[in-house]
């Protein structure tokens, strides 16, 4: 059987709007799929449920449809998404209502099961404002057996959308572990759309990147893959850039889901050709027993004023300021103050810019004045009795709620997957199989690399890429030869990853081994408090961490350089 393709249009909620009638007018697909819910938009969906019952999913996908439904269904294009959010079945009534006014004939399916907020007692969830599921794959791809044109979810996992539609091209069942796990892998790197064609990309002057094409998967009957983008678009599909979207936002190297446990050791890539790389070899086993749960809470609220410091004394001025905050709201203290000095500035600078640095002060309480006007005013009243050349990057203003993400778990034979097909609901059965999650044993290292060595930044032989899972985050690190990789295995331990990055030492750090991607992962365990929507840190999905350690310097053998 020929391979099945697969585009994505969409990596989060707010991608590129055009996006969709580029992948549905460049070149042929067989299915183009999108990814619109992170973390932070469950919580975001959840605040606009509570302001209107029948909203909770993602309008732009809609707007998106209305321009790209008919390109879609003349091209014989399937369409899947999980932008139904928190209302997959309000979604799918609002695209019926959107075909029958544009005069379109299509069948509009969706799948649901996913949203627990009204079992939180009974399954010990606590009391957020949403509680998620993640499904797995066999919902999509029973709605598409079913004969459905357009298939919209709640919360699935982001490989889901990709996955789905292979095992109903493929006729694959629930036991085909190797081949859904080769179809997870080619979902993890496509559903972040141009991070795979060279966006985000630590080595991004090797490409012209200022309009990247999004990616596409051409997914066999054995589960190999061939990652790629329409002829003529922009960016670049190399070893390098799926490699690097391999390593965003993964744990160990068992990568756990809903109908699959794929090993990311068993990756192996080859450039087959011009923006084709062949992703072979993954192997998979039975799923966990347990579904993680997203679960959002709102958390309180937050304010920040940001001092601007010039000049001489900065750390005086600092302080200062520091002395003056904490006894203006002595009477009553926000419940949690975070003070950031940014030594931005240079001595004898030629720009003022470049001779200041940033106090920023970041408040968090459950009652909205005191995070509010009440420290925000304060703030700006001290403005003539401060530190020399006092002034602030904003004007005062309120305090906004922050939202606290935790993830859950619950037995997967308690949640009920359905899918809804021309009225018609069809319950999926969990998987038949399941195995608890083990460590991987670590793997043996290569020779170490010796000779002379230069302290240079690690950026210049090594790219990484990073990013956030609830309070977590997780580095990815790789090199491009083998020689090089002899040294990254043997030298960047957890211990010199905490001397690298200062801001590591004091939590939980674990290592990884990816010997067949060259690639090393790194799970910093807290560094990002309660999540994105708590606002915690100044890169509060770290998204940046891995550059921040590219640009370390450490002693890299001449013969890398």
């Amino acid at each position: 059987m020929s391979a099945i393709r697969i585009g994505n249009c969409s990596g989060f909620y707010g991608d590129r709007f055009g996006a969709v009638r580029e992948m549905l007018t460049g070149g042929p697909l067989d299915v183009l799929t999108g990814d619109y819910l992170a973390e932070l938009t469950m919580l975001i969906l959840g605040r606009d449920r509570m302001k209107d019952p029948r909203r909770g999913y993602a309008k732009t996908f809609l707007r998106q449809m209305e321009d790209g439904l008919g390109l879609a269904l003349d091209r014989g294009v399937k369409i899947v998404a999980n932008a139904g959010g928190l209302n997959p079945a309000g979604l799918a009534d609002a695209l019926r209502e959107l075909t029958a006014g544009l005069g379109l004939t299509a069948r509009i399916a969706h799948v649901e099961g996913d949203d627990l907020i009204g079992r939180v007692d009974e399954l010990g969830l606590g009391k957020p404002l949403t509680a998620n599921a993640y499904l797995g794959a066999w919902g999509i791809a029973e709605c598409l057996k079913a004969g459905a044109d357009v298939v919209v979810t709640g919360r699935v996992t982001d490989a889901s959308v990709v996955v789905g539609p292979a095992a109903a091209h493929f006729g694959w069942g629930p036991a085909d572990y190797d081949q859904l796990a080769g179809a997870v892998v080619a979902g993890h790197v496509i559903e972040c759309g141009a991070q795979a064609t060279g966006g985000n990309y630590a080595f991004f002057a090797e490409h012209d990147i200022r309009h990247p094409g999004f990616p596409i998967a051409e997914i066999n009957a054995d589960g190999s893959s061939v990652i790629t983008k329409h002829p003529g678009t922009g960016g670049a599909v190399t070893v390098g850039t799926v490699t690097a979207q391999l390593l965003y936002e993964i744990g160990s190297a068992r990568y756990a889901g809903p109908d699959v446990t794929a090993r990311f050791d068993t990756v192996s890539l080859s450039q087959e050709d011009v923006d084709r790389v062949r992703i072979s070899g993954v192997r998979g086993e039975a799923p966990p027993p347990t579904l993680k749960v997203s679960l959002n809470t709102l958390g309180g609220f937050r304010n920040e004023m940001v001092f601007v410091l010039t000049g001489l004394d900065i750390e005086a001025k600092a302080e200062l300021v520091k002395e003056q905050m904490t006894e203006a709201f002595a009477a009553r203290p926000p419940a949690e103050v975070r003070w950031t000095l940014a030594r931005t500035d240079h001595p004898d600078a030629a720009v003022q810019e470049e001779a200041s640095a940033f106090l920023r002060c970041a408040v968090k309480d459950s009652d909205q004045k005191v995070a509010g006007r009440a420290f925000s005013s304060a703030a700006v009243e001290i403005a003539l009795a401060s530190y020399p050349g006092f002034h602030v990057t904003a004007p005062p203003g309120d305090a906004s709620p922050f939202g606290l993400f935790t993830p859950g778990y619950v037995d997967a034979k308690l949640v009920e997957q359905l899918t809804v097909v021309d009225g018609v609901r069809t319950v999926i059965p969990p998987a038949p199989e399941v195995r608890e999650l083990e460590p991987v044993p670590a793997p043996p290292l290569p020779e170490p690399l010796s000779g002379p060595t230069r302290n240079v930044p690690l950026g210049l032989v090594a790219g990484a890429r990073s990013g956030d899972k609830g309070g977590d985050a997780n580095v990815g690190v790789w090199v491009r030869t083998e020689a090089a990789w002899r040294w990254l295995a043997n030298t960047l331990t957890v211990d010199e990853f905490r001397l690298l990055l200062p801001e590591t030492a004091d939590l939980p750090v674990t290592r990884h081994v990816l010997p067949n991607l060259f690639a090393l992962n790194f799970v910093v365990s807290g560094l990002l408090g309660d999540g994105v929507a708590a606002q915690a840190r100044f890169d509060p999905q770290a998204k940046a961490v891995g550059e921040w350690l590219r640009s370390r310097h450490m002693d890299i053998p001449e013969a890398l350089l």
